[in-house]
């Protein structure tokens, strides 16, 4: 068995390797499959869309916000119903990737992982057939907005907010709800299901190449989804008791305390004197990444898995109480508790942040929050943003993606602050 090191510490290298690259690549594909087709219904209903607007043939549509609806509306070739569709395929990819990675853990023959992805697909879909059914709403909504114009700049926006997302672990609803709501007046509730399409549209994307390049954990993204869906389900039933306005400011002060390590670490390229907990060998969790930069495959330990595991459970808190993907506080916990490198930080925090959205996505799709004319762009244009994002990964230092990191962190706890003082 061959083996590499890191700050003195020998981490073995499984004998089944051709597996193991085997699960990864059909990983990657479920994410490409699902990313592509997508995109090819929603752009066949955004064309459906704009020909019988600019006919004269459509005007002030809804859009259906249960299955049922969805299906009466696809076979009346309903253009909203078929954007939404598309939507709801993007939005399905993560519980599709879950689904698969049991079938690609048991080819591993690894029982303790068959286990730990069967228990978040089960928390997956009791948030959506369960929780989103109970909180969602029935009656159709209407489409805010249709005309080309504000789908080229919607798109083109999002391309920005995904392209930053996947660099630093982000689903880029920092910028998105910003963007809507203050450029381009778009309502607030619209605004955040935009944005959990974004989370899950910057995940899927940038994540179907972080698998394929080998840069993302994922024993570690896995076994933490599991804290994720958890919290995200016990956010969405508290967000309908809590004010927001209050998680809004304590979120963002804790996001500002939280940088502080990583501020003090800013110029470490590589956590240094870093030992595996326990747990991190039983689990299989040291992996190493091919770090195109130094043309060397870097080798890492993975520490605190506890309180790793306990910040993930508050991630995915914040991510069902406020509709965002907290990818942020993911970060912070792997790269701050864990210490794991900052590439392997934010490419498994891209990794989870779909999956942690998805376990709130059917709740928001079922009150109505998801517009088609607004997320339909978003979708798009963050997909677009998001593959440049990986490409561009590989190619940067992780001292670099720290300082990009922290600013972004400290523009998130701002946004947060401004929600909650009623400044957004």
């Amino acid at each position: 068995m061959s083996t590499q090191t890191i700050t003195g510490s020998p981490i073995p290298l499984g004998p089944d390797d051709d597996i193991v690259r085997k699960t990864e690549l059909i990983i990657s594909g479920v994410l490409r499959g699902g990313v592509l087709l997508s995109v090819a219904i929603i752009l066949a209903g955004a064309a459906w869309f704009f020909y019988l607007t600019a006919a004269g043939g459509l005007v002030h549509p809804s859009f259906p916000d249960t299955l049922p609806a969805v299906w009466h509306g696809l076979l009346a070739l309903d253009p909203p119903s078929i954007i939404v569709v598309g939507l709801l395929v993007l939005l399905a990819t993560p519980v599709m990737r879950v689904a698969v990675s049991i079938i690609a853990f048991a080819l591993e023959e690894d029982r303790t992982y068959v286990t730990i992805t069967t228990l978040v697909l089960a928390i997956l879909l009791f948030s959506i057939f369960g929780i989103g059914a109970w909180l969602g709403k029935p009656e159709p909504a209407m489409v805010q907005d249709g005309t080309l114009p504000f789908f080229f700049f919607v798109l083109l926006s999002s391309a920005f907010a995904g392209f930053v997302g996947a660099l630093v672990g982000l689903g880029g609803g920092v910028f998105i709800v910003p963007i809507l709501t203050l450029v381009f007046h778009v309502s607030f509730t619209a605004a955040i299901g935009a944005s959990i399409v974004s989370v899950i549209a910057t995940s899927s994307g940038a994540a179907a190449a972080y698998v394929k390049d080998r840069m993302t954990n994922l024993r570690v993204g896995m076994f933490l989804e599991v804290a994720t869906t958890t919290g995200a389900i016990c956010g969405a039933l508290l967000s309908t008791l809590l004010d927001p306005t209050i998680l809004f400011i304590v979120f963002g002060v804790v996001l500002l305390i939280s940088a502080l390590p990583l501020v003090m670490r800013l110029g470490e390229e590589l956590p240094q004197g870093v030992a595996n907990h326990k747990w991190a060998e039983k689990l299989h969790l040291p992996g190493t990444y091919p770090d195109r930069k130094s043309h060397v495959d870097v080798a890492y330990n993975v520490a605190h898995i506890r309180w790793g595991f306990s910040m993930m459970y508050v991630a995915g808190l914040i991510s069902g109480l406020l509709g965002i993907g907290s990818g942020t506080f993911k970060v912070l916990a792997m790269d701050t508790a864990m210490r794991l490198p900052m590439k392997v930080s934010t490419t498994t925090s891209n990794f989870m942040i779909g999956v942690t959205a998805a376990a709130s996505a059917g709740i928001f799709f079922q009150r109505g929050d998801i517009d088609p004319a607004i997320a339909a762009p978003v979708a798009l244009g963050v997909l677009i943003g998001a593959t440049l994002g990986a490409k561009t990964i590989t190619r940067v230092s992780n001292v670099w993606l720290k300082k990009l990191f922290v600013p972004v962190i400290v523009l998130v706890a701002l946004n947060m602050l401004a929600r909650g003082f009623g400044w957004l």
